[in-house]
């Protein structure tokens, strides 16, 4: 069979999809791709939320206006990826039991169910686990929409670790370095560990002679505090590199990410002047809705959300005794901090600062790109976030806009990552993320 006479797949993309990615339709290459007529409709419906969820419905809609001027989407328009784009407001004459019209989700996917019935090979692409489920017991192919998927099992750690012997072990101790042939990505660390004893010793290859060094003690020079394990120390000598602009810190809870990024940005901006201030955020997923709903003042209204901030930065407070440093009110009216809700970081150009975004497991691709891209000259960048637990529905530990970063930047010279994998919160932290 020729590449002519090859079957047109025929992928109807759901609502979620285009909210997650609007350049989603450009990923599908020689086929065709219909949007429900109900699609478009639940575009126009989320265009006026001030949210993501807005900004992305109206760059989709945009995107399709912007295809008007190529043809008639009705009859189908040519892409410039060798797809043809239609608008389909088409359902089955006969409908199936128990399915009813009432549910845009139904109607969506009923338009998928009639384009087969016609006989043409259709995917119905979704990031609802629930409509899939759905669309399968129609009939229909459903997928996940797999573009910006990435492999949690294989994620890049940022830390190597190596087997090697005694001798090896005592002279890195010895002399300070080691000499080592392997080249190691930018930023990432080597553990080495001699099997038979256990002893481990952390060290960061000098990229001009590839030698490991063994690394500065942080004992008690950042804010206060000291790492507890190797993973701990890797996330400091990141958090405090000047030279790495971008920052990732994945984990489960209780093994410092959070605690350790502020106790570093405090040292950044506080002793050592290096940015203005420390902005801190974190996306506002629980309740669905934007922070704007909530009654009270701006800061009242980020009170609920940010307090896991507020406690961290608390505990750092503690023991952290500067002169000009007497609480978090006194923090923010130095302007050494500022705490905002991520919705109204976009559009804000944010030079020289120590941007810090916790849970940013909950955030999608697209929101991650839009996020990085207002760091302005001389800001540094601090991801948060653990993607196994993640609030947003239409995301998973593989899909998770941090996820998808870590995996796009591994190997860049600015970027720097590392997976802590001990909760040194409690004892009983610990057994909470291991055994729930």
């Amino acid at each position: 069979m020729n590449e002519d006479s090859k079957p047109i797949k025929t992928f109807v993309l759901d609502t979620n999809v285009l909210i997650h990615y609007p350049e989603s339709i450009m990923s599908f290459r020689d086929n065709e791709i219909v949007i429900p007529l109900t699609v478009l409709e639940e575009l126009d419906n989320l265009k006026i939320y001030a949210d993501q969820r807005g900004k992305s419905a109206r760059e989709a809609i945009r995107f399709l206006d912007s295809l008007l001027k190529k043809g008639n989407l009705h009859d189908g328009v040519k892409l410039e990826n060798g797809s043809i784009l239609k608008v389909s407001f088409q359902l089955p004459e006969m409908l199936p039991e128990a399915i009813s019209l009432d549910k845009n989700d139904n109607r969506i996917i009923l338009c998928a169910y009639a384009l087969q019935l016609q006989g043409r090979q259709v995917f119905f692409v979704s990031k609802d686990i629930n409509a899939r489920v759905k669309a399968t017991a129609l009939g229909l192919r459903a997928v996940d929409y797999e573009k910006q998927k990435v492999d949690i099992a294989t994620l890049y750690q940022g830390v190597r670790e190596i087997d090697v012997s005694a001798e090896s072990l005592a002279k890195l101790e010895g002399l300070g370095q080691l000499a080592w042939k392997e080249k190691l990505l930018p930023n990432e660390f080597a553990l080495l560990r001699e099997r038979s004893s256990g002893r481990e010793i952390l060290a960061r290859q000098d990229p001009s002679t590839l030698a490991l060094r063994i690394l500065p003690d942080w004992e008690g020079h950042v804010a206060g505090m000291s790492p507890l394990n190797a993973r701990q120390r890797v996330a400091l000598e990141l958090l405090l590199d000047d030279n790495v602009r971008l920052v990732t810190l994945v984990g489960k809870a209780g093994t410092g990410k959070t605690i350790l990024a502020i106790a570093a940005g405090l040292r950044k901006v506080v002793e050592d002047k290096t940015y203005s201030r420390m902005l801190v955020t974190r996306p506002v997923v629980p309740v669905g809705k934007d922070i704007g709903y909530l009654p009270g003042e701006k800061s009242a209204k980020m009170a609920n959300w940010m307090q896991p901030i507020f406690d961290n930065l608390e505990q750092i407070l503690g023991f952290y005794k500067r002169p000009n440093v007497k609480g978090v009110e006194q923090l923010v009216k130095d302007r050494f901090l500022e705490i905002e809700a991520l919705s109204f970081i976009r559009g804000r150009s944010l030079p020289n600062q120590f941007m810090i975004v916790d849970e940013a497991q909950n955030l999608t691709p697209h929101e991650i790109k839009t996020l990085v891209s207002r760091a302005g000259q001389g800001t540094k960048v601090v991801l948060t976030g653990d993607p196994y637990q993640i609030d947003n529905m239409y995301l998973d530990e593989n899909s998770n806009g941090l996820s998808f970063l870590v995996d796009a930047f591994k190997g860049q010279p600015i970027f720097g990552h590392v997976t802590l994998q001990k909760s040194e919160r409690s004892e009983l932290a610990e057994l909470a993320a291991s055994l729930l």
